[in-house]
């Protein structure tokens, strides 16, 4: 008897709940999205949380609203004009943190809030109304097609290919910049690298979770796996776990329980985030040596009351 076949005599119930989203194309292919971002989010997200940059991921979300109305008047992919107003938007950051006094938080307020601002006039003034604004904040699986399927796939494959070759350097980087940039390592390029990624993750994830709640997939998975391990590539790895189990059991609960997509995902990663923050063992609050000293205590009150 194959594995399939005793998994489904052991748990007929659980088998069918597994398998009867997956009779429909849009759900297969929501499914195989939310794997690759899963993967893609943990990787780039990883470097973003040990840089103390995951406002930034919020800025980047934010301002590709602008790129996408002027794609959609101009009749062209919506991933190249979010692409290109991403990257506009954090240069900006940096050219105002670089060239004056100006703390980087606050740089990043006025650029996400001018960039928002911009896509919503650029909506009225182009007449690009027909623009689903609420799916593209929020996400939809229902929307996902073929193409958004391969086209993260193809963006994952990139990201982890260019992380495999610069790791070194990125590591080095993302602990030590100032160090990196004294040992002669291009540290502008690395900056414009971590921020492509950024980008092109946020464009990845538009679809399935909405350019609002890509910061909690960019974030939570990287700041969970955060509080368990302790090197870069520990991080990316189960942060990737974290981040698939958080994308598949999103998608499955919005199924079950006719919920948005994106806010299921999201829900998902902070209870897995609040799991974690309470119960990891070397920084979950109630692992620290005097919460255990009194839940010891506790238990042996409650065993003597018995």
């Amino acid at each position: 008897m194959t594995p399939n076949l005793l998994l489904q005599a052991a748990f007929p119930n659980l088998w069918l709940w597994l398998i009867e989203p997956l009779s429909f194309v849009f759900m297969r292919q929501a499914i195989a999205i939310g794997f690759l971002l899963g993967i893609l989010s943990a990787v780039v997200g990883s470097y973003l949380i040990l840089q103390q940059m995951g406002m930034m991921s919020g800025v980047i979300s934010h301002a590709v609203l602008p790129g996408i109305s002027i794609a959609f008047f101009l009749e062209i992919n919506l991933a190249i004009g979010a692409f290109i107003a991403g990257i506009l938007s954090a240069l900006v950051v940096m050219i105002i943190e670089k060239r004056s006094l100006i703390k980087v938080d606050a740089a990043m307020t006025l650029a996400l809030t001018s960039f928002l601002a911009l896509g919503i006039i650029l909506i009225n003034v182009l007449e690009t109304n027909q623009i689903d604004l609420n799916s593209l904040l929020f996400g939809d699986i229902l929307g996902v097609t073929k193409q958004d399927v391969w086209q993260t796939a193809i963006i994952t494959v990139i990201i982890i290919i260019l992380t495999r070759l610069f790791y070194k350097e990125l590591e080095f980087y993302t602990f030590d910049p100032v160090g990196a940039k004294a040992c002669g390592l291009p540290v502008n390029f690395l900056y414009f690298g971590l921020i492509c990624a950024i980008t092109l993750n946020i464009v990845a994830s538009m679809q399935t979770v909405g350019v609002l709640l890509v910061m909690s997939l960019l974030v939570g998975p990287a700041i969970t796996a955060y509080l368990w391990v302790k090197s870069l590539a520990q991080m990316m790895i189960l942060g990737a776990i974290l981040g698939i189990a958080s994308s598949i059991g999103g998608m499955y609960i919005s199924y079950y329980f006719d919920l948005p997509s994106g806010a299921a995902i999201v829900m998902l990663i902070f209870v897995f985030f609040s799991l974690s923050f309470l119960f990891s063992p070397t920084q979950g609050i109630i692992n620290t040596p005097t919460n255990r000293q009194r839940l010891i205590t506790l238990l042996k009150l409650m065993k003597q009351d018995k």
